[in-house]
Order: structure tokens, then C-alpha cells, then sequence
């Protein structure tokens, strides 16, 4: 068949690009899990040896889509002060990241990381450092924060509903009736004196925490600069 709109056809057009976006689109609608390259080829409309021609395993296709997800991030504006620009940046991952929740654990595990990913890790390095921060404690507080920005990442992922926080009160009102009354006090007080309040978003702890963790970085970053200057 040569039909335009059939297999052969479609198979036409393909190039690198058009795979990983192809990659990257299933891997949000079903999971890098099941992704599989007969389950792309299925959605590219051609053969699975032809996708191979384009991008010859898996493991390329993760590290290409997970290059797109970092090229996704905004990176730290260079016309602001450090704490100010890693703000924009983290909200901006948190962001990505809830819409490619599959890509959470995978974002620091590629072996063969794309120009996107060197670009965005470099950026954050340069942010870090314009605070005049040692290398030292640049790596610390590198390290930090992501390990925040992803683990909240997972956590919004995992919770019954991110978009709408109606099913996280339903669910915490259905464990909290199951408690004994007297064997978890505290818990039961936070629960209906907070998350059953109305007005409750667990998003809203994202601001908290990440103004805790780089508060926290400016002191050790001024402590540092005091240090160096005895």
C-alpha cells in the first residue's frame, strides 16, 4: 500500500524527532513500562524495524525522551538574583513533571544524557555558583533541591487525584473514620483540624519547602562567605 495515510507512507515521514515526540506522547498515556517499540511502531503506523532505522533501542528512546522533558524545563533566568531564578526553575520542574509523572525516576539515571540535560545542568550549576557558593556547597545544595522538587513530584503523583485535592479529603475522612479514637490523637487532630479544613491543597507545601531548603542554602552560602573572608 502506498496510499497517502497508510503505514508505508506514514513510515515516509518519520525522522529521529518524530519518534521520540511519538515516544514521548505514549509514554505519558501509558508509561515507559509498557511502552514498548512494537507498541510505538503500532502508534506511528509502521513497522517496528522501521523505528529501529531511527533510534536502535529502548535505552536511546528513554534517553531522547527524557532529554525532552528537561528541554521542557524553564532554566534558571540569568537576569535575576540565584534564589530568586532556582524559584522559577522549580516551579517550572514541579510543573513538567506532573504532566510526564512517568519521567520522575528516570530524570538523573540516563547514562547517555542529551543536550538538553547537559544545558539544564549546567544552567543550575551556574545559578548555584553566581551566590559565590564553593564548589562544595554547590553540590550539596544541587543536590538538595532536586532531591525536594522530584520528591514532591512523586508524592503529587502517588496521591489519589493532584488536580483536584476533593479526593485526598475523601480519603483521608475514610481512614481517619476507620482509626480508633484514642490510639492516634495527633493524627486525628491534624486531620480534621487541617486537611479536612476547607481551603486544603497539599500543593500549597511546595512554596514552604522550597523557601525552607533555599533560606537554608543562603545561610550556609553566607556563613561560607564570612568564613572565606577572615
Amino acid at each position: 500500500m502506498n496510499e497517502s495515510g497508510s503505514p508505508e507512507r506514514r513510515g515516509a515521514r518519520l525522522s529521529r524527532d518524530r519518534v521520540l515526540e511519538g515516544a514521548l506522547d505514549l509514554a505519558d498515556e501509558i508509561g515507559v513500562t509498557s511502552l514498548t517499540m512494537r507498541r510505538l511502531a503500532q502508534e506511528l503506523g509502521v513497522k517496528p524495524m522501521t523505528i529501529y532505522h531511527y533510534v536502535p533501542s529502548k535505552d536511546e528512546i528513554l534517553d531522547g525522551i527524557v532529554d525532552l522533558v528537561f528541554a521542557q524545563i524553564e532554566l534558571p533566568p540569568q537576569d535575576m538574583d540565584w534564589v530568586a531564578a532556582m524559584k522559577v526553575r522549580c516551579r517550572s520542574a514541579r510543573e513538567v513533571l506532573a504532566d510526564h509523572p512517568w519521567a520522575t525516576p528516570l530524570m538523573e539515571t540516563r547514562h547517555s544524557p542529551g543536550p538538553a540535560t547537559l544545558t539544564h545542568h549546567d544552567a543550575m550549576l551556574a545559578c548555584l555558583r553566581s551566590s559565590g557558593m564553593s564548589l562544595a556547597l554547590t553540590a550539596h545544595a544541587y543536590a538538595v533541591i532536586d532531591a525536594y522538587v522530584y520528591g514532591f513530584a512523586l508524592q503529587e503523583a502517588a496521591l489519589p487525584s493532584h488536580d483536584d485535592d476533593t479526593d485526598l479529603a475523601q480519603l483521608a475522612e475514610g481512614i481517619a473514620a476507620a482509626m480508633p479514637q484514642d490510639r492516634y490523637p495527633a493524627l486525628l487532630e491534624f486531620t480534621h483540624g487541617h486537611v479536612l479544613q476547607p481551603g486544603y491543597r497539599f500543593a500549597d507545601s511546595f512554596e514552604v519547602g522550597l523557601d525552607l531548603i533555599l533560606a537554608g542554602v543562603s545561610s550556609m552560602a553566607a556563613v561560607e562567605a564570612e568564613q572565606r573572608g577572615r
